[in-house]
C-alpha cells in the first residue's frame, strides 16, 4: 500500500487500537486478549514517557497499526526493544514493515542505538521473514513461554546489532 503514513500515537487513538488488539490474528500473535478494555489502553499511551517512541501506520485516516521501540535503562542504554501489531485487515500489504522502517530510522538515526531487539512467536513465519528482511537474527529461543489456543508455544528472540 503506498497511502500508508506513518506518525506519532495521540491520545484520541486509544479506541481503534484497542481495537486492533482484539483482533483475532493480532490476539493470535502477540499478548492481547478478548478482555482489554478501552481504559487500559488510554494508561498505556497516557504513561509513554521520553523513552517510549510509539507510531501508528494510517491510511486514509484510518489506523492501522502500531508499534513501538522501548529504550533500554541503565547500562542497557544502548539498545531497546520493539513491539508492533498490525490490524487483521491490512497484515501483509506493508504497513508492518513501513512501521518497522520508521522505528529502526529512529534507533539509527536520532538515538544512536548499537542494539535493538524483539520477541515473536516461533510459528509466525510471515514476521520472522520481515524482521529477518531488516537485519534481525535468531538469539535464542524460550520453550513454551506463551499460551497459543490451548497449548504452549516458543517465542524466538531475535536481536539486530551495529557494529
Amino acid at each position: 500500500m503506498s497511502d500508508i503514513a506513518i506518525r506519532p500515537v495521540r491520545a484520541e487513538d486509544a479506541e481503534v487500537i484497542n481495537e486492533i488488539r482484539r483482533q483475532p490474528r493480532v490476539m493470535e500473535f502477540t499478548t492481547g486478549m478478548p478482555s482489554e478494555r478501552i481504559a487500559g489502553t488510554r494508561a498505556f499511551i497516557e504513561g509513554l514517557g521520553p523513552n517510549a517512541h510509539v507510531l501508528v501506520a494510517e491510511t486514509r485516516g484510518r489506523v492501522i497499526g502500531m508499534a513501538g521501540l522501548h529504550l533500554g535503562a541503565g547500562k542497557r542504554r544502548h539498545g531497546g526493544s520493539i513491539g508492533i501489531m498490525v490490524h487483521d485487515e491490512f497484515q501483509g500489504r506493508g504497513a508492518g514493515s513501513r512501521l518497522m522502517e520508521a522505528l529502526l530510522d529512529i534507533a539509527d538515526n536520532y538515538l544512536g542505538l548499537i542494539r535493538v531487539e524483539l520477541e515473536v512467536l516461533a510459528d509466525n513465519a510471515r514476521a520472522i521473514a520481515m524482521y529477518e528482511k531488516l537485519g534481525f537474527v535468531h538469539e535464542g529461543r524460550r520453550r513454551k513461554d506463551s499460551f497459543k489456543h490451548g497449548q504452549y508455544v516458543d517465542v524466538l528472540m531475535m536481536g539486530r546489532v551495529r557494529e
